[in-house]
C-alpha cells in the first residue's frame, strides 16, 4: 500500500522556491547557468531583431509602391453620379417643394444654396486657383508644379452661374416662380468625360412629368457646358483647391408650378441608363412651387 505524501509547511514551500532562484550548490539562477542565461538572451535579441526587420522592410515595400495622391484600387463608379442643389429630401426622392409668399421657406432654399456656393466665392477662388488655365483643352499635368508640391486647379466663380449665382438675386428665384437649381458631377480621380477634346459634357434637363406647368428652361454658364479644363481630376491631396464645375438651371414653373425633372450630364463616357444607379450621370427630382 502506497504511503500518503508527506504534507509540506508553507515555511519548506518557500525554502524551496528560494533554492529554485538561486541554488548555491551548482550556481544556477532559476534552473539556468549564468552561461545560458547569455545565450538564451543572445538568441531573443537576434530573433527580435530580425523579425523587427522583416516587418520594416515589409512596410516599406508597400509604402513604395503606393501612391500617395490616389488609391490603387479604386471601387468607385466608372461614371460620375450626379447631384442636386437644393439637395430637399422626401421619403425617396428629391423634392424641392418651396412656397413664394412664406419667407421662411424661402430663406431655407437661398440659405442651402448660398453655404454650397461659399467655396466657389469670387475673390476666394482668386486668391487660391490664380493659374490661367486654357478653355476647352483637358488640364493635363504630369509634374506637381504648384505652391507646396501639388497641382493646379482651374477657377470657378459663382459668378460664372450668372443670375442663379446669388450676387443679383439673394434669393435665388425662391421668392418667384422662376427658382435655380444647381447640378454637380461627381468626382472621379483621372476621369476623362469624353474621347474628343472637342466635345466637352453638358448639363441636360427635361420635363418626365407636368409638361405643361414648365414654360423655358435656362442654362448658365451658357448651354450648361462643363468646360473641359477642369479634367481630369488628380485627388484631394494632389489639388487641394479643387472646386467641381457646376451648371445652374433655372425654370419658369407655370400653372400647376409642379413637376417632376431629370437632369442628366451628356458626354461619349458618362452612362445614365442603369437601373440599380439611380444617381449615374443623372439625378432626378421635384420641383413644386406654392403661391
Amino acid at each position: 500500500m502506497a504511503t500518503l505524501k508527506e504534507k509540506r509547511t508553507c515555511g519548506q514551500r518557500c525554502e524551496d522556491f528560494g533554492h529554485f532562484i538561486w541554488n548555491s550548490d551548482n550556481g544556477t539562477f532559476m534552473g539556468r547557468t549564468p552561461e545560458k542565461w547569455v545565450y538564451i538572451s543572445l538568441y531573443y535579441v537576434a530573433f527580435y531583431v530580425v523579425m523587427t526587420a522583416l516587418f520594416s522592410l515589409a512596410i516599406w515595400v508597400l509604402m513604395y509602391t503606393l501612391d500617395p495622391y490616389a488609391p490603387d484600387y479604386q471601387d468607385r463608379l466608372q461614371s460620375p453620379g450626379v447631384m442636386v442643389w437644393p439637395d430637399t429630401y422626401g421619403e425617396e426622392d428629391v423634392e424641392i417643394s418651396y412656397n413664394t409668399s412664406d419667407k421662411t421657406s424661402v430663406t431655407k432654399m437661398s440659405n442651402i444654396l448660398h453655404k454650397f456656393l461659399k467655396p466657389y466665392n469670387d475673390t476666394t477662388q482668386h486668391e487660391c486657383n490664380y493659374h490661367n488655365c486654357t478653355k476647352g483643352k483637358y488640364f493635363v499635368q504630369k509634374t506637381f508644379s504648384a505652391p507646396h508640391h501639388t497641382k493646379w486647379s482651374c477657377p470657378f466663380t459663382q459668378s460664372m452661374l450668372g443670375p442663379c449665382s446669388g450676387l443679383e438675386d439673394p434669393t435665388f428665384g425662391y421668392n418667384s416662380t422662376k427658382p435655380c437649381v444647381v447640378i454637380k458631377m461627381n468626382r472621379i480621380i483621372n476621369f476623362l468625360p469624353s474621347n474628343h477634346t472637342d466635345l466637352p459634357p453638358y448639363v441636360n434637363c427635361t420635363i418626365l412629368e407636368g409638361h405643361s406647368n414648365v414654360e423655358n428652361i435656362e442654362y448658365f454658364p451658357d448651354r450648361g457646358v462643363m468646360d473641359l479644363s477642369y479634367f481630369p481630376y488628380y485627388g484631394k491631396l494632389a489639388q487641394p483647391t479643387y472646386v467641381n464645375p457646376l451648371v445652374a438651371v433655372r425654370f419658369n414653373l407655370v400653372k400647376d408650378k409642379n413637376a417632376k425633372l431629370e437632369c442628366r450630364v451628356v458626354s461619349d463616357k458618362i452612362t445614365y441608363e442603369h437601373y440599380h444607379l439611380p444617381y449615374e450621370g443623372k439625378v432626378i427630382f421635384y420641383l413644386k412651387a406654392v403661391q
